[in-house]
């Protein structure tokens, strides 16, 4: 068998593609979502990591452009993994713990890409968001109150950590 170089091995590896969004929400626990200009659901702000972006500073950076207002990203809530399919890779998406916002007037939406924002109560979320950014913001209320973390494979929540797919 060859032996690769370092940056040979590396660059043979399978990629990822990965979100971040951040679950704020209202004095009353509604969740803040925000209305995409160029899909017909909501979503919660974030976005794509760039390249070489660490989720986190993702999370900073997308919801300070969507919301035109600094937040403090607070600790990791939900890590989803999502299959691949006959659209796109693999998909990692964080939430992290965005905090509750006391006063919406501060917010500044980004107009070329976002038409409006609202605050849903939990029992909305399915309503408007897609399934699987419900599942993950329905899993970070439940992590954010009891104080821990969830894990998700497509959504469902994986606990205790198994293999699912049977493979080693």
């Amino acid at each position: 068998m060859e032996r690769l170089e370092p940056a040979q091995w590396y660059a043979s590896l399978p990629s990822f593609l990965a979100s971040a969004c951040m679950l704020i929400t209202d004095p009353r626990g509604a969740v803040l979502a925000v209305k995409p200009n160029y899909r017909p659901w909501w979503n919660v702000p974030g976005g794509i990591l760039e390249a070489d972006e660490p989720p986190h500073e993702c999370c900073a950076r997308e919801v300070a452009e969507e919301l035109g207002i600094q937040r403090e990203v607070g600790r990791l809530l939900v890590l989803d993994w999502v299959p691949p399919n006959a659209q796109r890779r693999a998909w990692f998406g964080y939430v992290f713990d965005g905090g509750v916002l006391d006063d919406a007037s501060a917010i500044t939406l980004q107009s070329d890409e976002l038409d409006a924002f609202t605050f849903f109560q939990a029992g909305q979320l399915r309503e408007h968001l897609t399934a699987n950014t419900a599942d993950r913001i329905e899993a970070a209320l439940q992590a954010r109150a009891l104080g821990g973390v969830v894990y998700l494979h497509n959504g469902v929540r994986v606990d205790p950590v198994s293999s699912v797919s049977g493979r080693g």
